[in-house]
């Protein structure tokens, strides 16, 4: 009898599992299901619903998937493909509901669907999700109704609807400004500040407020308004060869690409590329913001400080009587002395801290509900990102750093990721009248 012999047992024992293990994950012998991802919730479903389906088998490959709605034991096929062929890894299907064709009624329903695979044993995954059918759009009141606005301004839209809502807001243009849901009066209520195009002529803007349930059912009302008239100043700057020998090299710092550029050179790139990429950088650092409002009353505008620049100025730039630059200043210029205490304008939580380009040294708060203020050209910043701040607590010290040419505070506000005139928000009956009032009314 011939003995056990351990040396050949252990190699032979790791190829039957090598082996189990192909025929469990290799075709034609693999047992693992395809998977089945919706492209997003199912529902509920509305008038209308477009549902998106991946399906994929990585291994033996897809053979059928099938789609169906269920109601009152009633299926309705959505969708059923074959596919003969092996080499059908993945496919990505799409199909439209329209309950009303179907003579569904509001209330339940199932959607039920299946994939199998090319294995021997046609493996078949099967996603089962209920779902509401639900056709009856939501109901919108507009509580608000005095809109005075002006070019390059904000305002304040209050609504509420009657049901559970996914999207509501303020849509000017292809522009949407999101409404918040607060509670006033006991009642949830939604609150969307939106900015006014700095472009808008009076007859030309208009605005309503949109509304989207989950079921994807939409109503839109038009939000009405009174366009004050408001006119920019136009400013020729010209550009001597002092300021540009003394910042542009602060840019080349920060952009290796402007090596061995001329100052002129320097300044067109900054004044255009750099000016629209830090706009972007602000547009991604306010996309997030509390859903609740941290600031309370009028802004507070820098201590002891003369006015330099207006918000909506419109500015040519000049070099040896040559235009070489335009751009729109999106603030107000404050001079007071130099590395001047810089406050908080209200209470918020620090978004930003850091370079930003044209900016410099720059902070940014967010108040909540959209709305941020932008501090800019500062040589010391003395808080973090994250931070909470109270309304005149110091947040650093003015410079000149970023496109400045002296020492002073570039102050900005923001709403909805646009800039707005900051004066309106300093002035306390602007605030009592266009905020306040509003929000009392349903309190």
């Amino acid at each position: 009898m011939k003995r056990f012999n351990p040396s050949i047992a252990v190699p032979l024992l790791a190829v039957v599992i090598v082996a189990a293990v192909l025929c469990i994950f290799t075709s034609p012998f693999e047992v693992v299901k395809p998977e089945i991802r919706p492209d997003t919730a199912i529902g509920p479903i509305g008038k209308q619903k477009t549902l998106v389906i991946h399906f994929t088998d990585n291994r033996s490959g897809l053979s059928h998937v099938d789609m169906a709605l269920v109601q009152d034991d009633k299926s309705h096929t959505l969708a059923s493909l074959d596919f003969p062929e092996k080499g059908t890894l993945e496919k990505t299907v799409s199909v439209n509901i329209y309950p009303a064709d179907l003579k569904l009624h509001d209330g339940e329903a199932t959607v039920t669907v299946t994939a199998s695979d090319h294995s021997l044993f046609r493996n078949t995954a099967r996603l089962v999700e209920k779902v509401a059918i639900d056709t009856v759009p939501p109901q919108l009141s507009i509580l608000s109704t005095a809109h005075n606005v002006q070019a390059g301004g904000s305002g304040l839209a209050v609504f509420r609807v009657s049901k559970e809502v996914e999207k509501s807001g303020v849509q000017i243009g292809s522009d949407f400004f999101t409404g918040y849901p607060v509670v006033l009066g006991g009642k949830t209520t939604f609150l969307s500040y939106f900015p006014v195009p700095l472009s808008s002529e009076k007859g030309s803007l208009k605005m309503a407020v949109h509304v989207r349930d989950r079921g994807g059912n939409e109503v839109v009302s038009a939000l009405p308004s009174h366009l004050k008239p408001k006119r920019f100043r136009r400013d020729n700057l010209d550009l001597s060869e002092q300021f540009l020998t003394q910042k542009m090299p602060e840019f080349q710092q920060s952009e290796p690409s402007l090596q061995g550029k001329t100052p002129v050179e320097i300044f067109t790139f900054v004044n255009e590329k750099m000016r629209e990429e830090n706009f972007k950088t602000i547009q991604a650092i306010c996309q997030k913001t509390s859903p609740a409002p941290l600031w309370k009353g009028p802004f507070l505008r820098m201590k002891n400080a003369a006015p330099m620049a207006g918000f909506g100025d419109m500015r040519t730039y000049t070099y040896q009587k040559r235009p070489v630059g335009h751009s729109i200043h999106l603030g107000v210029d404050l001079a007071s002395t130099a590395h001047a205490p810089i406050e908080a304008a209200n209470s918020g939580t620090v978004a930003f801290t850091g370079y930003l380009g044209i900016y410099g040294q720059a902070v940014i708060i967010d108040h909540g509900l959209g709305i941020f203020s932008l501090y800019a050209h500062m040589s010391e910043i003395k808080v973090k990102a994250g931070q909470p701040v109270a309304r005149e607590e110091a947040i650093g010290l003015s410079g000149s750093t970023g496109l400045a040419g002296g020492d002073h505070l570039h102050f900005s506000m923001i709403v909805g990721g646009q800039f707005v005139d900051p004066v309106e928000w300093w002035d306390p009956h602007w605030i009592k009248d266009n905020v306040e009032r509003k929000v009392s009314e349903e309190s």
